[in-house]
Protein backbone atom coordinates (compact mmCIF):
# COMPACT_ATOMS: atom_id res chain seq x y z
CA UNK A 1 0.00 0.00 0.00
CA UNK A 2 1.31 3.65 -0.70
CA UNK A 3 0.47 6.48 1.48
CA UNK A 4 1.20 9.86 -0.45
CA UNK A 5 2.06 12.87 1.95
CA UNK A 6 2.02 16.39 1.39
CA UNK A 7 5.38 18.01 2.33
CA UNK A 8 3.39 21.02 2.63
CA UNK A 9 1.91 19.83 5.37
CA UNK A 10 5.32 19.65 6.98
CA UNK A 11 6.93 22.22 6.43
CA UNK A 12 7.15 25.30 8.74
CA UNK A 13 4.12 27.76 7.87
CA UNK A 14 6.71 30.98 9.04
CA UNK A 15 7.93 32.49 6.28
CA UNK A 16 11.92 32.66 6.21
CA UNK A 17 12.74 36.32 6.71
CA UNK A 18 15.77 37.63 4.76
CA UNK A 19 17.71 40.38 3.62
CA UNK A 20 17.26 41.70 0.23
CA UNK A 21 20.10 42.79 -1.76
CA UNK A 22 19.59 46.61 -1.18
CA UNK A 23 19.49 46.16 3.06
CA UNK A 24 22.90 43.79 2.06
CA UNK A 25 24.29 47.01 0.24
CA UNK A 26 23.46 49.34 3.22
CA UNK A 27 24.87 46.63 6.09
CA UNK A 28 27.89 45.94 4.07
CA UNK A 29 28.75 49.86 3.55
CA UNK A 30 28.66 50.51 7.13
CA UNK A 31 30.94 47.70 7.46
CA UNK A 32 33.38 48.62 5.07
CA UNK A 33 33.70 52.04 6.41
CA UNK A 34 34.03 50.73 10.14
CA UNK A 35 36.40 47.89 9.02
CA UNK A 36 38.61 50.99 6.86
CA UNK A 37 38.36 53.13 10.21
CA UNK A 38 40.02 49.66 12.18
CA UNK A 39 36.71 49.75 14.40
CA UNK A 40 35.06 46.42 13.00
CA UNK A 41 37.06 42.70 12.16
CA UNK A 42 34.59 40.41 11.13
CA UNK A 43 30.30 39.81 10.67
CA UNK A 44 28.16 37.05 10.33
CA UNK A 45 24.57 36.36 9.11
CA UNK A 46 22.30 34.44 10.46
CA UNK A 47 18.65 32.97 10.23
CA UNK A 48 16.48 32.12 12.92
CA UNK A 49 13.05 31.24 12.89
CA UNK A 50 11.36 34.66 11.43
CA UNK A 51 14.19 36.56 12.27
CA UNK A 52 17.46 37.83 10.27
CA UNK A 53 21.02 39.33 12.01
CA UNK A 54 23.73 40.99 10.73
CA UNK A 55 25.97 40.34 13.69
CA UNK A 56 29.95 42.48 13.58
CA UNK A 57 32.34 42.22 15.44
CA UNK A 58 35.83 43.49 16.77
CA UNK A 59 37.14 40.24 17.07
CA UNK A 60 36.52 37.18 15.15
CA UNK A 61 36.13 34.96 18.49
CA UNK A 62 34.63 37.74 20.41
CA UNK A 63 30.50 38.21 20.55
CA UNK A 64 29.11 40.26 18.90
CA UNK A 65 29.82 44.04 18.88
CA UNK A 66 26.45 44.40 17.43
CA UNK A 67 23.36 43.55 15.55
CA UNK A 68 21.07 44.46 13.27
CA UNK A 69 18.32 42.21 13.43
CA UNK A 70 14.79 42.07 10.66
CA UNK A 71 11.97 40.74 11.42
CA UNK A 72 8.43 40.98 9.87
CA UNK A 73 5.58 42.05 11.25
CA UNK A 74 2.02 42.37 10.69
CA UNK A 75 2.78 46.00 9.29
CA UNK A 76 5.87 44.93 7.50
CA UNK A 77 9.81 44.89 7.93
CA UNK A 78 10.77 45.72 11.42
CA UNK A 79 14.81 46.66 11.67
CA UNK A 80 16.26 46.94 15.54
CA UNK A 81 19.96 47.10 16.40
CA UNK A 82 21.38 45.44 19.39
CA UNK A 83 24.78 46.30 21.55
CA UNK A 84 25.79 44.01 23.71
CA UNK A 85 23.47 44.42 26.27
CA UNK A 86 20.33 46.66 25.22
CA UNK A 87 18.40 47.53 21.93
CA UNK A 88 19.67 50.88 20.35
CA UNK A 89 17.02 51.72 17.87
CA UNK A 90 14.11 50.19 16.40
CA UNK A 91 12.35 51.42 13.08
CA UNK A 92 10.47 50.38 9.84
CA UNK A 93 13.39 51.68 7.98
CA UNK A 94 16.78 50.54 7.54
CA UNK A 95 18.25 53.63 7.33
CA UNK A 96 16.89 55.46 10.34
CA UNK A 97 17.75 52.30 12.32
CA UNK A 98 21.21 52.74 11.20
CA UNK A 99 21.33 56.29 11.97
CA UNK A 100 22.35 55.43 15.39
CA UNK A 101 26.16 54.24 14.11
CA UNK A 102 26.47 58.11 12.49
CA UNK A 103 29.53 59.73 13.97
CA UNK A 104 28.77 62.78 16.27
CA UNK A 105 31.22 65.28 17.35
CA UNK A 106 32.74 65.15 20.48
CA UNK A 107 33.93 68.55 22.19
CA UNK A 108 37.80 68.32 22.79
CA UNK A 109 39.45 71.26 25.15
CA UNK A 110 42.59 71.87 26.18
Amino acid sequence: MTHIVRLSDYRNRRRRVHFDRAELTKLLQLYSTRVAAGEWKDYAIDHKEGVAIFSVFRHTHDRPLYAVAKSIGPRGPDYAVFDQTRRLARSTSLAEALAVFEKRLKLVSD
